[in-house]
Protein backbone atom coordinates (compact mmCIF):
# COMPACT_ATOMS: atom_id res chain seq x y z
CA UNK A 1 0.00 0.00 0.00
CA UNK A 2 1.20 3.28 -1.14
CA UNK A 3 2.20 6.50 0.95
CA UNK A 4 1.17 9.64 -0.44
CA UNK A 5 -1.27 12.07 -2.27
CA UNK A 6 -2.59 10.01 -5.35
CA UNK A 7 -5.07 13.03 -7.01
CA UNK A 8 -4.95 16.18 -7.65
CA UNK A 9 -7.36 17.38 -4.40
CA UNK A 10 -4.54 15.20 -2.10
CA UNK A 11 -2.07 16.73 -3.39
CA UNK A 12 -3.38 20.20 -2.94
CA UNK A 13 -4.64 19.27 1.24
CA UNK A 14 -1.05 18.22 1.33
CA UNK A 15 0.44 21.42 0.54
CA UNK A 16 -1.84 23.42 2.42
CA UNK A 17 -1.36 21.31 5.92
CA UNK A 18 2.44 20.70 5.10
CA UNK A 19 3.30 23.81 7.00
CA UNK A 20 0.29 23.52 9.48
CA UNK A 21 1.94 23.92 13.29
CA UNK A 22 0.54 20.76 15.44
CA UNK A 23 0.67 20.42 19.68
CA UNK A 24 3.05 18.16 20.40
CA UNK A 25 1.14 15.33 22.41
CA UNK A 26 4.23 13.76 24.05
CA UNK A 27 5.04 17.34 25.93
CA UNK A 28 1.50 17.18 27.14
CA UNK A 29 0.18 16.47 30.46
CA UNK A 30 -3.02 13.97 30.69
CA UNK A 31 -5.74 15.12 32.29
CA UNK A 32 -6.72 11.79 33.41
CA UNK A 33 -4.59 9.41 35.41
CA UNK A 34 -3.53 6.42 33.18
CA UNK A 35 -3.65 4.08 36.14
CA UNK A 36 -7.13 4.86 37.18
CA UNK A 37 -8.20 4.66 33.41
CA UNK A 38 -6.38 1.14 33.78
CA UNK A 39 -8.20 0.32 36.82
CA UNK A 40 -12.01 1.86 35.70
CA UNK A 41 -11.34 -0.61 32.11
CA UNK A 42 -10.60 -3.02 34.31
CA UNK A 43 -13.47 -2.92 36.28
CA UNK A 44 -15.62 -2.11 33.12
CA UNK A 45 -14.21 -5.89 31.89
CA UNK A 46 -14.80 -8.10 35.42
CA UNK A 47 -18.59 -6.47 35.58
CA UNK A 48 -18.82 -7.98 31.71
CA UNK A 49 -17.25 -10.93 32.35
CA UNK A 50 -19.46 -11.65 35.26
CA UNK A 51 -22.94 -10.66 33.30
CA UNK A 52 -21.83 -13.27 31.05
CA UNK A 53 -21.25 -15.92 33.32
CA UNK A 54 -24.80 -15.11 35.15
CA UNK A 55 -26.43 -14.89 31.37
CA UNK A 56 -25.26 -18.75 30.87
CA UNK A 57 -25.76 -20.24 34.40
CA UNK A 58 -29.22 -18.64 33.36
CA UNK A 59 -29.94 -20.37 30.26
CA UNK A 60 -29.23 -23.47 31.74
CA UNK A 61 -31.45 -23.17 34.42
CA UNK A 62 -34.24 -21.86 32.27
CA UNK A 63 -33.31 -24.78 29.85
CA UNK A 64 -33.40 -27.76 32.66
CA UNK A 65 -36.54 -26.26 33.99
CA UNK A 66 -38.32 -26.12 30.06
CA UNK A 67 -37.28 -29.65 29.49
CA UNK A 68 -38.11 -31.08 33.23
CA UNK A 69 -41.39 -29.13 32.44
CA UNK A 70 -41.60 -31.05 29.17
CA UNK A 71 -40.70 -34.64 30.04
CA UNK A 72 -43.62 -34.47 32.88
CA UNK A 73 -46.10 -33.12 30.46
CA UNK A 74 -45.37 -36.39 27.76
CA UNK A 75 -45.20 -38.46 31.09
CA UNK A 76 -48.55 -37.23 32.46
CA UNK A 77 -50.41 -37.51 28.40
CA UNK A 78 -48.53 -41.08 27.72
Amino acid sequence: MAVGARDYIDKLLVKKYADEKVDNHEAMESMVDPNKMLDAMNDVAMIQRNMFMLSQKLSATCYGINAKARYQKKEAAG
